[in-house]
């Protein structure tokens, strides 16, 4: 991933984040009761980035079968509520035996 793609990331991260919550406060002038509502506002953020990271997930490695596996474990880790660093770590594990195989495979 470039520089360029990277900042451009951050940028619309945290204008995804910022705008959901800034909006009603600048629109609305009381507290908002409708809990529809709140949960969409609240929730916004995670699937605007979710939907920007997963297809980066897929095409980030050398081949898709690494990308699939390494996105399976960080799903049942997280599904199972270990947290960030044991996920990220499992993961990116995965990915990396799942790489070395592949090679060795291909030898």
């Amino acid at each position: 991933m470039n520089d360029k793609k990277l900042l451009l990331f951050i940028l619309l991260t945290a204008l995804v984040s910022y705008l959901p919550r800034m909006i009603p406060l600048a629109i609305f002038r009381k507290r908002i009761q409708n809990k529809y509502i709140q949960s969409f506002l609240s929730y916004m953020p995670y699937a605007v980035l979710g939907a920007m990271t997963f297809p980066e997930i897929l095409y980030s490695t050398n081949s898709m079968v690494s990308a699939i596996a390494g996105l399976t474990v960080a799903l049942l880790l997280s599904y199972k509520e270990l947290g960030l660093l044991p996920t990220a770590l499992g993961a990116t594990g995965t990915v990396f035996v799942t790489e070395q195989i592949l090679h060795w495979i291909a030898k």
